[in-house]
């Protein structure tokens, strides 16, 4: 007769591996560390410390959490886990940036069926990467060994953040106006979301994530892993350029849901614009997917960002400026609608999502080629 172990490490869990983790990972995250950022790496709890709060006549918080999504599935085919991190911080701080808030802090959940600690690693580097691009501390995190419910090269992640607005320098529908310019500011790519079409679509066509692709110019998997752009610390400069003071009224970050949905979310009701497509040409990457598809780009607009990560609606007045200073820091910028109000057939628009009754958008025309 035998008898059984009860040990942690025998159950699947190894406590070793995670403490190797965050040791590997100690020095990126440390990175994002400001003064604001007491007691390091290791606590039960990340302090920072919010004295510069005391400065504003009436601090708001705002908050955000999300995950990378499917995506991660890309990442583990082809065990490149460098990217995903910066995927997250996008997911997350980028939608803090959508109501004028400037990001503070961050934590980061990782489950995994096991802990490979540069696998780890190479995850939290690619989120401090990224925070310190957006001026986030990352203040914690947690690393958990699910074996059983998760593989042993399974993982996903996701994260928290907080940050802060004036409260009178709030960004929202009620500050839209009649003849605002919608600015739109270009994606890196598919960023995070519409991966589970993405991977039906391949499966499909029985095409792998190893699979060189001529059309795209590179491996499937690798092209597909594009990191999301980050937006926050441009547009957080925008925000506080005298010269566009109050310019700014409603911005919009393209994720779940699409083209229309997004922006709808942040026009008042009443409102209405329609955006034209022939103003962009949707990247190869797009293009691709939809004719291994056998489908048209139109199909995919409230799935995919096809090419607009953020929206911008501004004065009218400030428009071109505003475009020139984004494209000359890096996010090539262009208008493609203005904002009506009043009385009009509605039909084919598409009115608020996600539980916001706002505006009123569609999309015209056809795309660029």
């Amino acid at each position: 007769m035998t008898s059984a172990s009860s040990s942690y490490r025998d159950a699947g869990v190894d406590t070793a591996a995670g403490d190797l983790a965050v040791e590997l990972m100690k020095s990126a995250v440390s990175a994002t560390h400001g003064p604001e950022v007491l007691g390091g790496v290791g606590g039960f709890a990340g302090l920072f410390d919010a004295s510069a709060l005391l400065g504003y006549r009436r601090p708001l918080l705002a908050s955000s959490t999300d995950g990378v999504g499917t995506k991660v599935a890309i990442a583990q085919a082809i065990d490149k886990h460098d990217t995903i991190g910066q995927d997250l911080v996008g997911m997350v701080v980028d939608d803090i940036v959508v109501v004028g808030a400037k990001p503070l802090f961050m934590t980061d959940y990782i489950a995994c069926g096991k802990v490979h600690p540069t696998r780890i690693a190479d995850i939290v580097a690619g989120i401090a990467r990224a925070c310190s691009a957006t001026g986030t501390a990352l203040v914690g995190g947690e690393t958990a060994e699910h074996p059983g419910l998760l593989g042993p090269d399974d993982y996903d992640v996701a994260g928290a953040a907080t940050g802060v607005v004036e409260a009178d320098r709030i960004l929202g529908a009620e500050r839209v106006r009649e003849g605002d310019v919608v600015l739109a500011l270009e994606s890196s790519g598919l960023h995070s979301n519409g991966y589970s079409l993405v991977r039906h679509i391949l499966a499909q066509a029985k095409i792998g994530f190893g699979d060189h692709s001529a059309e795209l110019g590179g491996t499937v998997g690798e092209i597909l892993l594009e990191p999301t752009r980050l937006y926050t610390s441009p547009l957080i400069s925008l925000l506080e350029d005298a010269r566009f003071d109050g310019a700014v009224h409603s911005l919009s970050h393209v994720t779940g849901g699409g083209i229309a949905a997004n922006l709808a979310r942040v026009l008042p009701v009443g409102s209405w614009v329609e955006v034209d497509r022939s103003t962009w040409s949707p990247a190869p990457v797009f293009r691709v997917l939809s004719d291994i598809a056998g489908t048209s780009l139109e199909s995919s607009e409230g799935t995919w960002n096809l090419g607009i990560g953020f929206f911008a609606v501004v004065a009218a007045e400030h428009a071109a400026a505003i475009s020139r200073a984004l494209t000359e820091g890096g996010i090539p910028t262009w208008a493609v609608g203005s904002i009506g109000m009043g009385e009009r057939d509605l039909g084919g628009f598409e009115q608020g999502a996600k539980g916001v009754n706002g505006g009123a958008v569609r999309l015209v025309g056809s795309y660029n080629n």
